[in-house]
């Protein structure tokens, strides 16, 4: 049966791992940020998400090096010396070491669950929002308001719920602008919707975050969050165009 340290040699062994092991994962974890960066949070469902994904990676460098800190211990110190031909010592496993990583899993994937259960839930909340109709196409956007304005851009009042529904005319597109943090899938045929709160002003750039097509990396468009009085002279202005475009028909 496997043994737990009972020795003070093998508790000096648990100790460097336990060490070594605490070293690479505050290494790795900040690489992992580092080649990995989050962008500034810019609305409200940005920022649990942030968290969640800052979480998983440090519980990923921690797993990670576990596992690789504790084999590469073992093959180095513990490997065949030259001239040993001795029978190593024979174990069949460990009862409370397997409950323990049986358990702890279980208990982390529970509790992440629910944790993402409630971010979902906030990212999905409705209530008086601002609506628009996103429409992708190989390669481009168009925003449709409920008001009969269409732009090529799309412009949101800050700190404003917005629902965003999503329709494609071809293939699959995702809607992601990376500072806000949700993606949302585009599906022919059908509509997607994306709830979100804007809480920063400013100009933003909305990627197409779905391989689709030979131009799918110049699948952008501008997005600006604006102060609500300048969206509603934007909205006046627009409105007044079209206007004018239709009178002159």
């Amino acid at each position: 049966m496997l043994k737990l340290p009972q020795t003070s040699t093998d508790r000096r062994h648990f100790v460097i791992v336990g060490v070594l092991t605490l070293v690479t994962t505050v290494v790795l974890g900040f690489f992992m940020l580092a080649i990995l960066p989050i962008k500034a949070q810019k609305s409200v469902q940005a920022e649990p998400i942030a968290w969640l994904f800052q979480v998983h990676i440090w519980l990923i460098a921690f797993l990670f090096s576990l596992v690789v800190v504790f084999m590469l211990y073992s093959l180095v110190v513990f490997r065949r010396r030259k001239n040993d031909d001795s029978e190593g010592e024979h174990f069949e496993g460990n009862t409370a070491l397997e409950i323990i990583w049986t358990v702890v899993p279980l208990v982390l994937v529970v509790i992440f669950s629910f944790i993402g259960i409630q971010t979902l839930n906030g990212a999905t909340s409705g209530g008086d929002e601002v609506q628009v109709k996103a429409t992708g196409f190989q390669w481009s956007w168009k925003f449709d308001y409920p008001n009969g304005v269409t732009s090529a851009e799309m412009v949101l009042p800050v700190g404003k719920p917005a629902l965003i529904s999503l329709e494609s005319q071809d293939v699959i597109h995702s809607f992601w602008v990376a500072e806000w943090g949700p993606k949302q899938d585009l599906v022919p045929g059908m509509t997607t919707t994306l709830h979100i709160t804007p809480d920063t002003e400013g100009e933003f750039k909305l990627r197409c975050a779905e391989l689709c097509g030979l131009s799918h990396w110049s699948m952008l468009a501008t997005v600006r969050v604006v102060p609500e009085a300048e969206y509603t002279a934007w909205m006046d202005q627009k409105l007044a165009e079209q206007n004018v475009q239709t009178a002159s028909r």
